[in-house]
């Protein structure tokens, strides 16, 4: 039985928004509310991916979600589908964000933690349409680290967003699941430094993790591919999303690292004229947060012992970045 799909109208003038749904339904009812407070909302078509529950007792949340989700309103159009079977969070954004591409062209994603400001819609869609034949540019950020220091009202970084971003069909078709494969060429390329910006965050053990299989990221993914394609991301000089999944009720929920740092901006981003570079100054903000964000000495020590016992028994012959 295909999954089930409720409302199929569409419309076609803004790019629609793909928002990923399980079980968290007050997280989802603030996502939902801050996307409804922007005022190109009503000429939005909402799409909505509700994934099944991974064992029983997520039904009755689940169910909730579900419900929740059909009662809906203040967008053009709503689509809904709903998962009769599992697929985790990599996979029903994966597909998911192929599905929208494939049939619109583009695409904004969003999940159930993270809510958008008033300006949020105003400002994907201008950089969606600004950028939309430049090859240089991958996809469109939407977080920016607040640190106390001015940054540019937009500006470019090697690095994917996925707390709330954008994309084209034509860049999503780089998207690659071979972890491995990813993970072999970045050493051949010696880029295994910059992956970690320098250190600051542990980018290719998580990336290692996941082709051992100890995690499931499409994100880390994401962000092998684009820098090995050379490819740039635009975000705003002010935050147009906030991740408020930190409180353990999600699937990935930080602990032990150090919460992001940024505040929703009260005022809409300008999408102008800027080269096609990385911002030298936005890459050091980040790379500061990144350090500040970087799961305890303790855990690291315990990853790496992890994956080389994997190494062993798994006989896997995973590239040494470290």
């Amino acid at each position: 039985m295909a999954d089930a799909e409720v409302g199929v109208v569409i419309y076609m003038n803004l790019a629609p928004v793909v928002l990923f749904a399980y079980r968290r339904v007050r997280h989802l009812a603030d996502v939902v509310e801050g996307l409804q407070g922007n005022p190109d909302a009503v000429n939005t078509t909402l799409i909505v991916y509700c994934d099944a529950a991974a064992s029983a007792s997520h039904l009755t949340e689940v169910q909730e979600v579900r419900e929740f989700t059909r009662g809906i309103t203040g967008f053009a159009a709503l689509r809904i589908i709903e998962r009769e079977r599992n697929y985790g969070l990599s996979r029903s954004i994966t597909e998911g964000v192929a599905e929208v591409c494939e049939e619109f062209g583009r695409a904004i994603v969003l999940e159930d933690d993270i809510v958008p400001s008033d300006y949020f819609l105003s400002y994907v869609n201008a950089a969606l349409e600004k950028y939309a034949d430049d090859d240089r540019v991958l996809c469109i950020g939407c977080y920016t680290f607040d640190v106390g220091i001015p940054l540019p009202e937009s500006f470019f970084l090697r690095v994917p967003d996925c707390w709330g971003w954008a994309v084209w069909r034509r860049s999503w078709k780089f998207y690659d699941p071979d972890g491995l494969k990813l993970l072999t060429e970045l050493r051949r390329r010696d880029l295994h430094d910059t992956f970690d910006f320098d250190g600051a965050y542990p980018y290719c053990r998580m990336l290692e993790d996941q082709a051992l299989g100890y995690n499931d990221s499409w994100a880390v993914r994401w962000y092998a591919k684009a820098l090995l394609e050379g490819k740039l991301v635009l975000y705003p000089g002010r935050s147009v999303t906030a991740n408020i999944g930190f409180d353990a009720t999600g699937t990935h929920a930080a602990r032990g690292a150090g919460r992001p740092t940024s505040m929703l901006t009260d005022r809409p981003i300008e999408v102008a004229d800027i080269g096609v570079e990385e911002n030298v100054l936005a890459r050091a903000v980040w790379e500061t947060e990144m350090r500040r964000m970087r799961p305890p000495l303790a855990r690291r020590v315990l990853y790496d012992i992890r994956s080389r016992i994997a190494r062993l028994l798994r006989r896997h012959h995973l590239p040494n970045l470290t």
